[in-house]
């Protein structure tokens, strides 16, 4: 079978809904990080095969296969196709995955995969809004499992619930998390991966966004126990939650064939490609296990992985896995994750990788494993190796 590797990757900088990005349609901010692609890789445009992207929420600017609009807005010539993949929050990774398999197989030697999402412009859930009231989920699928209502919320308390973690172990967490993105920040070590994006202020002044505005610089104890419980008689707050974010990430996918064919020089190889499906109730839980499997199949054990991408969705995501895996806490999100960085939805697969290849390059690791919970209790693993 074919390898398939990451030549390059580069995301957006978050911003807040309503923020700095707020500004951007989300096909731009697609198209901003394809062009990145290309300049920082030296690829002709015309190479590329097909452009796989995430978006969660198909709907409004981001209807009508915005990865197509993306390519048309981008610098790639329009005989390029794409398609659009919602897997959920794992939308992005799901689309390295394809990419990767694409190139695996055989059939394509040079593929783009990313994701591109804008909160602010499209809101969380307006695709599943409809005008008549009714659902996506039917009547069989509530009969079936005996219940009415899913939430990711209910979900993310139900694993706090059976962890045993308190309203002050997840707030813990959460402050570590922006305490790592802010020495991320400070360190210098998103640089690299972050694509500058020029923008207009409010006060009509011109300035470039190039740092993740949700990281809160001067997070406390204090400032995580003002905050309001999600969930009366709960655990979880906004400030052990991933925040509502814009922002696009890409990774350019190819064959040592195309290695060679266009003097690339690769990042990482893909090891190991694994989704599951489980419990779409607590939904959230499904990335323990699906990492037991990746880990199995490709013949690792989880001291053998030197960084983990765990999606900071809520906290008891991460901690569980932790807790299930016996992993590292070291080496778990060591720039910080979602709860400081965001979480732009379909965007965030490709963002974690672009984040966990760049790390394990910065500090001389060898593997590196992302994981990420879905809606409906699905869950997606990549191992990569960096090279």
């Amino acid at each position: 079978m074919t390898a398939a590797y990451i030549v390059e990757a580069v995301r957006t900088a978050g911003g807040k809904r309503n923020g700095r990005l707020s500004g951007w349609h989300s096909v731009d901010l697609g198209a901003s990080v394809i062009n990145e692609l290309l300049a920082r890789s030296g690829l002709d445009p015309k190479a590329a095969e097909d452009v796989i992207m995430g978006c969660v929420t198909q709907a409004g600017e981001q209807s009508n296969n915005v990865a197509r609009n993306v390519v048309l807005a981008s610098n790639l010539p329009t005989n390029v196709p794409a398609t659009s993949i919602d897997r959920q929050c794992g939308s992005s990774q799901q689309a390295l995955h394809f990419a990767a398999q694409a190139v695996m197989s055989g059939t394509m030697d040079v593929v783009i995969a990313g994701g591109t999402e804008s909160m602010t412009r499209v809101p969380m859930g307006s695709a599943s809004r409809a005008v008549d009231g009714t659902s996506p989920v039917t009547a069989s699928i509530r009969e079936r499992l005996g219940i009415k209502n899913f939430s990711q919320f209910r979900g993310a308390e139900m694993i706090a619930s059976k962890w045993g973690f308190t309203r002050e172990d997840l707030e813990a967490y959460g402050i570590q998390s922006h305490q790592r993105a802010k020495a991320a920040v400070e360190s210098g070590a998103f640089e690299r991966e972050i694509l500058k994006l020029p923008i207009t202020l409010p006060n009509g002044e011109t300035a470039v966004h190039d740092v993740d505005e949700g990281i809160r610089f001067d997070a406390s104890p204090a400032s995580m126990a003002s905050l309001k419980l999600l969930v009366d008689g709960g655990t979880i707050t906004a400030g052990t939650s991933s925040q509502i974010t814009d922002g696009a990430a890409a990774l350019l996918v190819v064959s040592e064939r195309a290695l060679k064919a266009h003097g690339l020089q690769p990042l990482a190889r893909i090891v190991n490609l694994t989704v599951t499906a489980g419990d779409p109730i607590i939904m959230l839980e499904e990335p323990l296990f699906a990492t037991e499997k990746a880990l199995q199949r490709a013949g690792l054990k989880i001291d053998d992985i030197d960084l983990y991408e765990v999606n900071e969705a809520f906290a008891p995501v991460p901690m569980a896995w932790l807790a299930h895996l016996r992993a590292d806490p070291e080496r778990l999100n060591v720039h910080g994750g979602a709860i400081a960085l965001g979480h732009p939805l379909g965007g965030t697969g490709a963002k974690l990788m672009t984040t966990l290849i760049h790390a394990l390059r910065t500090r001389g690791g060898k593997y590196g494993l992302q994981t990420m919970c879905e809606g409906g209790g699905l869950a997606n693993v990549t191992i990569i190796e960096r090279l």
